[in-house]
């Protein structure tokens, strides 16, 4: 067990246990109020419990954080969080990715009342045991009102409990208070329980996205925007299917919408109980919803709030089956259009005019201003019998589940049409009550002060109404004003015939029950290998070594100091010559590390070779490494007015074997120091930061690069893993660089000041083919033909240097090597995470090198997870000829100055302008609306109107 104490060490012992924590062990907080200065991250681990005293008792604030997340496990099986709170995080609370068996019991995440606004109430360690506590009694309806419990920020973090990409997940007892997107969510996860939890002064309390088998179960959702949503996102890798919604209480959630302009979540009207959005099979049953201004439930589809340009995507929720429920006091106070925000967003914030929209057509048929306990839009599909099944990208029909309906997501091909047979039979007709939007059962109680039921007909009439007002958006405050000309607009007025909805009478059956979530046992790997004791790590790092060889053997433990290893001919030096078989090398285009030089040395076992391997095995694919390799960067900081460079630290991918052969990566950092006029590196498991300027030349461009910060990160050993590991490569710190298209290039010192490897034998060579004729790599290709000119060996796949006009091979300057560079600068910088596997995959935005430019790239894509400070007031990750409404650019530029908006997340604290610069010509000159998916951008639904309400 790892036991983190009160005090200023906390962070260190947090980052140590979380390094070396094993499966079965614990790491367990003491009573008390810590401030953290990185979040807990753990990874490629198993069995391991995180418990503080209880969420009142154990307060982890991260308000000071350089990790945008309080909690993070990745590609865990079997991790439990509980009795604990996660305070004042920069991005998001817990977050579970790529976790199997996780469990959340007892825990708070929550964001001081005020979060970064002037109006700041901070939670300190003399005031939470009041402050975590906050009572639901009257939300703010609007920004400029105030509440008496709490005040909400869209400054505060993205989500507050939060799995994705998981499966077997349940949150139990949990809070969630303050998040700026949704308060517990679940996400892209199959077999989620989300029970006895609540949620306020989220914009949505609970949130169930994209997930397969999910279950809502005695919450409390209130002082929210809205309560429960239930939907399917477009633009990510899969679909989901099939949530019970039961037992929970969902009440006055009124809360103005704070969340970010131009975020799906930011379209969501405030005052709803319950919403569906493109998601199938939903059972609503023993709920009681209350005290909405808007409605009680709301059943919408995309043609409302915008068709995305994902055609994968089933815009309707069909199979809703709504019973057993009690609704009160729903619709009564329909909030009016926030023309601030409207007119201050450009028009972004169109949806607060939604409530308006119902309650005028309900005026319109009823003579009352009002919403309902139930809203429908209306809008389901028709047959579309032109609509072929969507295949593969080998032509192969797509997977489909037991009702035909394909099982897609954006790793096949964007189709030109949605497929949409399997919901009609042979006649064309459709399938009733199986693909009919829902079932509403007599057994529902309904409160006679409320509408029971609208269909509003989405927005029909919405444009002939706004022609009538003479475009003018103030027209819509006023009620009065307007009731005489809707008499006037065709299909404008609500219905309120809820007989389609009795599915006895209608269809002559219900519609079936969603079978409950069942979670299989966990059950342990029993791969478990003991930590190696203190006297073999001394007798494997003290290891008498004779002179030029490296302490082979001592790569199975991680020994205090890098001299050690003996990896360098200097010990002092680690950019002198290497050691034994160590081999310098450098790659084509390279992540930027605030301005640092770096010296990369492959290191092989004696007798040992690498594997070729390029990207017909895999896009992220690796050359394959022999067990015993290690891998050693050095970041230095250069200063040609004195011709000196600095090393700060060296950090080393080592790749080792547990005993039951499962080969592993372990990351581990050393920070160079210097003591009595003497350099050496030690083991810095908890990682830290530094004070670096620098002044150089760059070796690619010939660019001068000056500056400092005063924010040099080193990273903890866990940390590493946020890069280095994916779904599809070895487990652990894996490689990212050693490819082949990122080696075809001849070496040369990445730093302008001399040292021993800028000397060695591989200067001057095309590293791949000195690899393979010198006995350092096998299944080489047969051709190894080298261009005299460019050193690039013509047969093997090649990166771009980002920085050099022309290296791609295209006209220097041409739109095809702009795109080029462009491209290989995010490979680099952005797509290690940004993949199918990797951290970013719940995004659903890739730029891996071979994938075509479109809207899984980020043409027209909108934001999955940025939060606000993500996204920068941008609309969409690529935004053809527009950089300035581009997410990608902003968030590698000057604007992006926090934690929770830079990216990398981790690598830089200094804007790489070379890099912005290159990124901002390719979408203002060289994107352009003939991309695929370009279409995207221009929108629909209510999106269609912002333009001219904005005027």
């Amino acid at each position: 067990m790892f036991f983190i104490e009160l005090g200023p060490e906390a962070t260190g012992q947090m980052a140590s246990a979380m390094v070396q924590a094993r499966p079965k062990d614990t790491i367990q907080f003491d009573c008390g109020y810590y401030e953290l200065e990185t979040g807990l991250s753990l990874a490629n681990t198993e069995n391991i419990l995180i418990k503080g005293c209880g969420m009142d008792e154990t307060i982890l604030s991260f308000k000071n954080s350089t990790s945008q997340e309080g909690i993070l496990a990745s590609n865990v099986r079997g991790i439990t969080v509980q009795d604990l709170t996660v305070l004042d995080t920069p991005g998001d609370g817990i977050k579970l990715k790529g976790v199997n068996h996780g469990t959340l019991t007892h825990v708070r995440t929550m964001w001081s009342s005020g979060f970064h606004t002037d109006d700041e109430d901070l939670i300190t360690a003399d005031n939470y045991a009041e402050k975590i506590h906050v009572a639901c009694t009257e939300p703010p309806r609007n920004e400029r009102a105030a509440s008496p419990d709490y005040t909400v920020s869209v400054a505060a973090g993205r989500y507050g409990v939060y799995p994705v990409e998981s499966e077997n997940i349940l949150v139990d007892h949990a809070e969630s208070i303050g998040a700026s997107d949704a308060g517990i969510y679940v996400g892209q996860t199959d077999n989620a329980i989300i029970q006895n939890s609540r949620a306020a002064y989220n914009v949505f309390a609970f949130e169930i996205e994209n997930v397969r088998s999910g279950e809502f179960i005695d919450n409390l959702a209130e002082c929210n925007t809205a309560g429960f949503l239930v939907y399917d996102l477009d633009g990510i890798t899969r679909y989901g299917k099939s949530t019970r919604v039961h037992g929970n209480m969902a009440r006055n959630n009124n809360v103005y919408n704070f969340a970010e302009p131009g975020t799906l979540v930011s379209d969501v009207p405030q005052g709803i109980g319950l919403m569906t959005l493109g998601y199938d099979k939903i059972e609503i049953f023993n709920n009681t919803f209350k005290d909405h201004d808007t409605a009680g439930i709301v059943h919408t589809s995309y043609e409302v709030l915008g068709e995305p340009g994902d055609r994968r995507l089933d815009m309707y929720s069909e199979t809703v089956n709504i019973y057993g429920n009690t609704f009160e006091n729903n619709g009564n106070r329909l909030p009016l259009p926030d023309l601030q925000a409207i007119i201050s967003s450009g028009g972004d914030q169109i949806t607060s005019v939604f409530p308006m929209l119902i309650g005028l057509k309900n005026l319109a048929a009823l003579g009352r201003y009002a919403g309902a306990h139930i809203v429908w839009d209306g809008y389901l599909d028709d047959y579309d019998p032109e609509c072929p099944y969507p295949v593969d990208s080998n032509g192969d029909p797509l997977p489909q589940d037991e009702q035909g309906k394909p099982i897609s997501g954006n790793q096949y091909p964007n189709p030109d049409c949605r497929y949409n047979a399997y919901k009609f039979d042979d006649q064309g007709e459709r399938i009733l009550p199986e693909w009919w939007s829902s079932c509403i059962a007599d057994d529902n109680v309904f409160a006679d002060d409320s509408q029971t039921y609208a269909n509003f007909h989405g927005l029909d009439g919405l444009e002939a109404l706004f022609l009538l007002l003479g475009g003018n958006i103030t027209d819509l405050l006023s009620v009065d004003g307007i009731v005489d000309i809707l008499s006037g607009i065709a299909n404008f007025a609500s219905d309120f015939d809820m007989s389609p909805h009795d599915c006895p009478t209608e269809y002559g059956k219900p519609m079936k029950h969603l079978d409950p979530v069942v979670t299989p046992p966990f059950e342990p790997s029993g791969a478990v290998d003991p930590a190696p004791s203190a006297e073999e790590v001394a007798r494997l790092c003290n290891a008498s070594v004779g002179s030029g060889q490296i302490n082979s053997k001592a790569y199975a433990v991680n020994c205090p100091s890098l001299g050690q290893y003996h990896l360098f001919a200097d010990p002092e030096d680690p950019r002198s010559t290497p050691n034994g078989r160590g081999i310098p090398y450098v790659l084509n285009s390279k992540l930027f590390t605030d301005y640092s030089t770096k010296h990369r040395v492959l290191f092989l076992p004696p007798g040992e070779k690498a594997h070729y391997r390029d990207t017909a095995d895999g896009v992220n694919t690796s050359i394959l490494f022999p067990v015993g390799t290690i891998i050693a960067k050095t970041f230095a900081f250069a200063d040609e007015t004195t011709g000196v460079e600095t090393p700060a630290e060296t950090r080393l991918l080592i790749k080792r074997a547990r005993n039951d052969g499962q080969v592993y990566w372990d990351g581990l950092e050393y920070i160079w120091t210097q003591e009595d006029g003497h350099w050496s590196a030690h083991l810095a498991l908890e990682g830290g930061s530094t004070a670096a300027s620098w002044d150089y030349t760059d070796v690619d461009s010939g660019v001068r690069h000056t500056g400092s910060t005063q924010e040099y990160l080193f990273p903890n050993g866990s940390q590493c893993v946020t890069c280095h590991s994916n779904n599809d490569v070895e487990p652990g710190a894996s490689p990212i660089g050693p490819k082949p298209r990122n080696l075809n290039r001849a070496y040369e010192s990445e730093s302008p000041i001399d040292s021993g490897q800028a000397h060695h034998s591989v200067a001057g060579y095309n590293q791949v083919v000195y690899w393979c004729e010198n006995g350092y790599m096998d299944n080489c290709p047969d051709d190894l033909t080298v261009d005299p000119q460019t050193h690039v060996a013509t047969a093997i796949e090649h990166l771009p240097i980002y920085n050099v006009p022309g290296d791609s091979g295209y006209a220097a300057g041409s739109p095809e090597d702009i795109e080029a560079r462009a491209r290989a600068y995010l490979e680099i910088n952005c797509a290690h995470c940004h993949n199918p596997h990797g951290q970013a995959s719940n995004t659903g935005m890739y730029v891996d090198w071979y994938r075509d430019v479109n809207g899984v790239y980020g043409i027209c894509k909108g934001p999955t997870a940025t939060g606000t400070e993500g996204r920068g007031g941008r609309s969409v990750d690529i935004h053809p000829g527009d950089a300035s409404d581009s997410i990608i650019p902003y968030r590698v530029g000057p604007d992006a100055t926090t934690i929770a908006a830079r990216m990398p997340p981790l690598a830089r604290s200094v804007v790489h302008m070379e890099g912005y610069e290159l990124l901002v010509n390719w979408i203002d000159n060289v994107v352009d609306d003939s991309y695929e998916d370009a279409d995207a951008c221009t929108g629909s639904g209510f999106f269609a109107f912002r333009a001219a309400l904005s005027q």
